[in-house]
């Protein structure tokens, strides 16, 4: 019913307003895990929203995260996992490797499983941060690709909807107007092609990822903004995968070079 991710991913290379090619080449790159430490005493249980009320504002922050799940959804959710402790730091309850080989010649990249709805930024092929998403909805989803973070707005309304405050906005796809910014999650995937994150990841990005350069005239990007891997794409006709405790026993696999 859970079933296993492939070994196998084709990652293909979307290049906007034919910006510069970048050096990045992703074609059927074998996925692998690098690096995975968790502590034998680190188990996931099924709980009810219960829990809730034993639990510290830290505790229920990383809930947040693990059940991809803002604060106002997780009374909502019809089952929720919890760690068996939570005392480790946060790295420590990542299900993405804390090392990636593949990213170690790059000062910063960012990297969404959209399968997994979470995301990643490694520096030097190192996580430094991890944290829920919630990406396109069934009718409109996410790109998969490579991308990169183009430029950003304290805050922005949505050209679907006025009343739509997107705040920490950080554009990744010009063309259609795509970003990594503040709003609900709701446990699913439900945005309309964003990158939705928890305000406190959102503001950490804005601060953290870097703008494109682009000349005097706006009209050619000089130099690219902090890259952006986004990865698969989710199965909405399966049940949402991090719910199984057992799927947090093996860390989720990212692409590498042969």
């Amino acid at each position: 019913m859970w079933g296993n991710e492939t070994t196998m991913m084709r990652i293909s290379r979307y290049c906007p307003q034919n910006r510069p090619t970048s050096r990045i080449l992703l074609l059927l790159l074998p996925l692998s895990v690098t690096a995975f430490a968790v502590p034998d005493t680190l188990r996931y249980e099924r709980q009810t929203t219960k829990i809730l009320k034993q639990l510290d504002a830290d505790q229920i922050a990383l809930l947040e995260k693990i059940n991809r799940a803002d604060r106002q959804h997780l009374s909502r959710q019809p089952v929720l996992i919890a760690p068996s402790r939570f005392d480790l730091d946060e790295l420590s309850y990542s299900p993405l490797p804390l090392t990636w080989d593949w990213a170690a010649p790059y000062e910063k990249i960012l990297v969404v499983h959209q399968p997994s709805q979470v995301f990643g930024a490694y520096e030097h092929g190192a996580l430094v941060r991890w944290g829920p998403v919630s990406s396109g909805k069934a009718s409109d989803p996410t790109p998969t690709g490579l991308f990169h973070l183009n430029w950003r707005a304290r805050s922005r309304r949505s050209t679907i909807d006025e009343t739509w405050l997107m705040n920490w906005y950080f554009n990744f796809h010009s063309k259609r107007g795509l970003a990594f910014h503040q709003y609900t999650l709701p446990g699913r995937p439900a945005s309309h092609a964003c990158v939705r994150l928890l305000e406190r990841d959102a503001i950490w990005l804005y601060q953290w990822g870097d703008e494109w350069t682009l000349s005097e005239d706006g009209q050619n990007v000089l130099k690219e903004g902090t890259p952006v891997l986004i990865i698969g794409n989710y199965d909405f006709s399966r049940p949402r995968p991090w719910l199984n405790p057992a799927w947090w026993e093996t860390a989720i696999a990212l692409p590498n070079p042969s």
